[in-house]
């Protein structure tokens, strides 16, 4: 869904459609603010189920989206890597905010946040749209009608549809063979989300099971990592990123998502997850790394489509990842496990996160192409 929400933003606006997942985001949380009675639970679970399709994944692309439409390609990193402090910032204050609130309190107040969120952006964010030549109302009938004249030797009218046909899956081969930059970034980015989801999927059981770690050392973690990476990208990554460059700040990134993995497969004692999770000051370079990568591939008319093929690529990693290391945890965690190695789910998990990095190294700063395909926007969507 995500590639085509990133295209339909292509053609119609970032705002427009960032209006519609940021809207569907009530709907479940108000069901549980209303009432966390089993009836509503499963209400909620369907709208959750049919609202992610949608949601999952889309505001963060399309806010990616526009920040590329809006910031030149030499600031671009920086300005990803703020959005991502940003986000990592809110992260944060949602984890200490539930601290002090209560179940049915943390849900009223998450319902209540989603709706200031959505009127703010409906009120302040101005549009952005990177084909005016289609910028009309997405629910608009309008068409262009040519008419030759009849000394071209044809009196017929030709209609020119304002609507393209939906992006289908060969159109997210064709944009992933763009450039072999393009390509490389897609495969960072699968291995990079199979490791990241598969370490969040099997963490905490392994570090219950392990040290007795309750929820309130989870949420520890958690907020640990959140202030470490915040601080990192609002501070750090636009300091580095001219130094270094975004290729070597991926490297950088992904080789310390490796180290921190493998630290907590071995962990021998309560406080080394600790030390693990300060590892979040470098490895957090990564995903705004990539993502800038990936927005210097393409025109200004495709990076929604860009930025949302990559999120589509997450996305089916965050579905992988569960099945093929949660056995895996689980095996290694019982009594049945083939030899005593509680973390060996997460080494193996280390060794996705390795390919990522192994791969980012073969990423090269190759001449941008969006230069001369922004002036081809117009003429490709018609």
């Amino acid at each position: 869904m995500t590639p085509l929400v990133g295209n339909l933003s292509d053609k119609y606006g970032r705002k427009t459609l960032l209006t519609v997942p940021m809207i569907l985001t009530i709907i479940p949380l108000g069901i549980l603010a209303y009432s966390r009675a089993r009836t509503f639970f499963y209400v909620y679970y369907v709208f959750k189920t049919l609202t992610a399709m949608i949601c999952e994944g889309s505001v963060h692309c399309l806010s990616l989206a526009y920040v590329a439409d809006n910031v030149p390609e030499g600031q671009r990193a920086s300005s990803f890597g703020i959005l991502s402090g940003i986000g990592s910032a809110a992260f944060v204050c949602g984890t200490l905010s539930t601290r002090f609130l209560s179940t049915a309190s943390t849900f009223q107040v998450a319902a209540s946040v989603a709706v200031m969120a959505a009127v703010y952006m409906r009120i302040f964010l101005p549009d952005s749209i990177a084909d005016d030549a289609l910028s009309v109302p997405i629910l608009s009938k309008q068409k262009l009608n040519v008419v030759k004249s009849k000394s071209d030797g044809d009196s017929a009218p030709k209609t020119l549809q304002i609507f393209k046909p939906m992006p289908s899956f060969e159109d997210m081969l064709s944009l992933l063979k763009t450039s072999s930059t393009f390509s490389q970034a897609a495969i960072v980015a699968f291995f990079s989300s199979l490791a990241d989801v598969g370490l969040h999927a099997s963490m905490m059981y392994y570090l219950k099971a392990s040290f007795h770690f309750s929820k309130n050392q989870f949420a520890d973690l958690m907020v640990i990592t959140g202030i470490a990476g915040t601080i990192s990208q609002l501070l750090l990554m636009p300091m580095l990123v001219p130094a270094l460059g975004e290729e070597k700040l991926l490297s950088i990134g992904l080789f310390f998502s490796c180290a921190h993995m493998f630290l907590y497969s071995v962990a021998w004692s309560f406080w080394v997850p600790y030390v693990a999770a300060m590892f979040s000051i470098l490895f957090v370079f990564s995903q705004p790394c990539m993502r800038s990568i990936v927005s210097k591939q393409v025109g200004s008319c495709e990076q929604g489509m860009a930025q949302g093929c990559i999120s589509g690529i997450c996305s089916f990693a965050n579905l992988v990842s569960p099945l093929a290391f949660s056995p895996l945890t689980a095996l290694f965690l019982s009594d049945d496990a083939p030899f005593d190695f509680p973390g060996f789910s997460i080494m193996c998990i280390g060794f996705a996160s390795m390919i990522a990095f192994v791969q980012s190294m073969t990423i090269r700063a190759a001449p941008l192409i969006s230069s001369h395909t922004v002036n081809n926007c117009n003429y490709a969507a018609v």
